[in-house]
């Protein structure tokens, strides 16, 4: 089953205590149609420039997505440069240049407007919400992600297009900033009453948390000696939890657990290198042993 995403594609400047990377692929959307692809067919809408190379564009060929919807304008690639202290807990923006990312507005290809699965990435509310509307039918899944930015300058337009999802993917700090709560379980039923059904908070070395009706459901992060960079982490966990979905086309209790762990999978090999170098070389074997790892990391006899 298709599952369509709407996002940024942008070029990354990365420093970290494990390197450095002048230029290298990321942005949203790309980091999620990647780890999505694991597991079902993709739909990408975004905007680049015409410094976007036919090199650049190898990271979508032989995979399971669809750039028809990925929209080229005369100028720059989104840009975005940023150094990571020496946890990688806490990170510098050294600069963010939007470029042509500063005028999109996502147009759906008409194939992509019977998407059944649907994610909007990190962009404007209205524009979130607009491309719900192209969507014909209300799909079987709509998923949103949003940061601060949007929280702090957009909050109304942000409210309105929450009543229109199901689930809300974001971190722990956006959820009580969101909801005006610091506890995380008040912050969700909060949160329940702006629309979504279901939450999920990014919690980066802490794992994440699902909270919905039925009740609550935690994973750990992947334990790793040495993660390298944890720019696109909460994407590939997007993209993999969504993928997950969309590839089962069951949104059962036990499936959105599983979708869980494998969105944590995703996340976990992402940090491993800089920008998409992991990912660019996983394998689905590596993905599911990973997965069983995770299983055994919280099985227990009491």
């Amino acid at each position: 089953m298709s599952l369509l995403v709407v996002g940024s594609v942008a070029f990354d400047a990365l420093e970290s205590p494990y390197g450095k990377v002048d230029r290298t692929l990321g942005g949203a959307a790309t980091y999620f149609a990647v780890a999505a692809s694991f597991f079902t067919a993709v739909s990408l809408v975004g905007i680049v420039g015409d410094d976007f190379t036919p090199e650049d564009e190898k990271i979508f060929r032989g995979r399971n997505i669809d750039t028809d919807g990925l929209e080229r304008a005369e100028g720059k690639t989104f840009f975005w440069a940023g150094r990571y202290s020496q946890n990688l807990n806490e990170r510098v923006t050294l600069a963010t240049e939007l470029n042509v990312f500063a005028e999109f507005k996502p147009r759906l290809p008409q194939q992509y407007r019977t998407s059944k699965y649907v994610f909007l990435a990190n962009i404007a509310p209205d524009l979130q919400r607009d491309v719900l509307h192209q969507v014909k039918k209300r799909p079987k899944i709509a998923a949103l992600d949003t940061m601060n930015y949007w929280i702090e300058r957009s909050n109304t337009e942000l409210r309105e297009t929450l009543k229109h999802v199901d689930i809300l993917m974001i971190n722990d700090s956006e959820t009580r900033e969101l909801s005006s709560e610091h506890n995380l379980l008040r912050a969700a039923k909060n949160i329940f009453k702006m629309g979504p059904t279901t939450l999920v908070v990014k919690r980066g070395e802490y794992g994440a948390m699902m909270v919905d009706k039925r009740g609550i459901f935690c994973v750990p992060a992947f334990p790793l000696e040495e993660p390298h960079d944890p720019t696109g982490a909460g994407d590939s966990f997007a993209g993999g939890f969504m993928g997950y979905l969309a590839g089962c086309e069951d949104k059962s209790d036990a499936s959105l657990r599983r979708a869980m762990v494998y969105g944590s999978v995703l996340g976990s090999f992402t940090v491993e290198k800089f920008g998409l170098d992991r990912l660019r070389h996983l394998k689905r074997s590596e993905i599911h042993a990973r997965a069983r790892h995770f299983a055994k990391l919280t099985q227990f006899k009491l």
